[in-house]
This record gives structure tokens, sequence and C-alpha cells, in this order.
């Protein structure tokens, strides 16, 4: 299971209406609006790179009004 955070930015105004479409995706299970840089932060969860690569490819970049993202992928890591 990978564990990813993605940073969303979006174009200005369209805050809501792309909130409320990314409500909508089973991967995703923390979504929030936040200040600053980014707009909107999801947590998502896939079983593999390869799911990634495909929520990017087929929700991500299929949301008109997403100007960019950056997904930082989470650490088994425990020091």
């Amino acid at each position: 299971m990978i564990e990813a955070f993605v940073l969303v930015v979006v174009k200005p105004g369209n805050e809501e209406s792309v909130y409320n479409e990314l409500l909508k995706v089973g991967n995703i299970k923390e979504i929030y609006r936040v200040y600053g840089e980014y707009d909107i932060i999801l947590r998502v969860e896939v079983e593999n790179i390869h799911e990634l690569d495909k929520f990017h490819d087929e929700v991500l970049r299929r949301i008109r009004n997403i100007e960019m993202t950056e997904t930082l992928i989470a650490s088994s890591y425990r020091g």
C-alpha cells in the first residue's frame, strides 16, 4: 500500500468546484482546503506505484481547473 499526499494548486475562483469534484474520488482518504501556496491537500491511498500513476493520469489531469500538483509519497521509515 502506498500513501501519498498531493498538494494542489487551483485556478483562482474554482477552488470549491475542484474540491467538490475531488470529494467523489474513492482513493482520496482525506481532503482539506488550505491557505498558502497550495489550495487543497489530499491524502491518497493506492495499492502500488502503477495505481498512483493511474490516479494522476485519470483523475487529477482530467480536472480542468487544476493548475499544478506536487505529490509526496509517505515513507515507511520509522527511525
